[in-house]
């Protein structure tokens, strides 16, 4: 592999004492479809750091630990290149994680384990549990201070810390957390007093704007995406998904090439949030734009996620990217589409069920919720709605005609 990167200076590489890594390194940016010159400008970069270690060489083929790492690729030009050998050493099984010293760690895994095991939590609600822990006692105790040196005045700090970073609705998410943790704490006997009494801001259910654009805004902003090339049939798939289904971010990047049932016209979806499957029909439209993106040789070749990233490495999209491509569509369309996201397609989804006369429970079952009160947070009625329900005054004649 290295004489086919390299045909004219590939003794360099094969001649290096590193040639075995750099060979297998180089097959795997291959494999992984690593164009040919980001494999080419990879490969320099490791040449360049293992050369740079001289006799500091590490035991690759035992494995090599994050710092190790960190070290070898310490420049800011070469950190792209740092992810591409970490990503192989963990294909590999060869990276191992030193973890960091933390004073608190043990009581930190048994509450992770008291979260998931206990509690239920999905992994992802579990690590915002965590890293609010984490925030809080890095910001409320002093270096080497126990935790029962806790107080209510340091607690409270934290929460006032938080409320400069955040908005409020979230600040409730972080100080529920806070209030949780520390109410394990008192049950566990860590702290002497009870810490979790926190004061939340106040948030008003219906006191947000609507959410949800109106229908042929969404159809413009559809219409306006370029599917003259593979990005483009893929996004545009990807915003009918959630425009037409109310599918979440997180439900767009789990679905595979297995999820479409082309014989019965259904999509088979795994609801993260809920840890439940839902079997949603697909309109024959759909399916003719699922079938479009996928005889056009979608980005990423072969592997089984029904959408791909289109740059190196091979994987799925994650929620992020779809929030970048939606606001990147928006942007480039010039429609009113400011200070939105790719989650007012799924509000716009609800609203135009509620529009058609659909109840509100089955729109609740269709959006994965568990309450309709969820449901209602996705149908707040804008003004020109509530016009069309008020009553008319009566006027001055009609009063004496009565």
């Amino acid at each position: 592999m290295l004489e086919h990167l390299f045909p004219n200076i590939h003794a360099r590489y094969t001649g290096s004492p590193n040639s075995l890594l750099l060979e297998d390194f180089a097959g795997w940016l291959i494999s992984a479809e690593y164009s040919r010159q980001t494999a080419r400008h990879h490969l320099r970069q490791l040449k360049e750091a293992l050369d740079g270690m001289g006799s500091a060489r590490v035991d690759w083929d035992t494995g090599v630990s994050a710092r190790i790492l960190s070290q070898a690729f310490a420049s800011a030009s070469s950190q792209r290149t740092r992810r591409a050998v970490e990503r192989f050493l963990i294909a590999r099984n060869l990276l191992f994680r030193e973890p960091a010293p933390h004073p608190f760690l043990p009581l930190i895994e048994y509450y992770r384990w008291h979260l998931a095991e206990v509690r239920g939590l999905t992994s992802a609600t579990l690590e915002q549990h965590i890293a609010t822990v984490k925030n809080l006692l890095a910001h409320a105790l002093p270096a080497d201070a126990p935790l029962h040196a806790l107080s209510a005045a340091a607690v409270e700090r934290f929460v006032m810390f938080e409320s400069r970073r955040v908005k409020r609705q979230t600040l409730q998410h972080v100080v529920a957390r806070l209030r949780a943790f520390l109410r394990f704490c008192f049950d566990q006997g860590e702290i002497r007093e009870r810490l979790d009494v926190i004061d939340a801001p106040r948030t008003y259910r219906d006191e947000l704007l609507p959410r949800a654009l109106a229908w042929p805004l969404v159809q413009r902003l559809l219409r306006s995406i370029d599917r003259s090339n593979q990005i483009g049939r893929r996004d545009y798939t990807i915003l009918h998904l959630m425009a037409h289904y109310g599918l979440r971010p997180s439900e767009i990047v789990a679905l595979t090439l297995g999820s479409i049932d082309w014989e019965s016209k259904a999509l088979h979806v795994k609801q993260r949030k809920t840890r439940s499957d839902l079997i949603l029909p697909l309109a024959d439209q759909t399916l003719r734009i699922l079938r479009d993106y996928l005889r056009s040789k979608r980005p990423g070749g072969v592997s089984p996620e029904l959408f791909l990233r289109a740059s190196s490495p091979v994987g799925p999209v994650t929620r992020y990217i779809i929030a970048d491509l939606y606001q990147k569509h928006a942007r480039q369309s010039g429609l009113p589409l400011q200070e939105t996201s790719s989650y007012c397609l799924r509000h716009s989804f609800a609203m135009r069920l509620l529009d058609r006369g659909v109840g509100v429970k089955v729109i609740g079952d269709l959006l994965g919720h568990q309450t309709l009160e969820s449901t209602c947070v996705y149908l707040r009625l804008e003004a020109g709605a509530l016009r069309e329900v008020a009553l008319p005054l009566p006027t001055a004649l009609e009063e004496d005609a009565a």
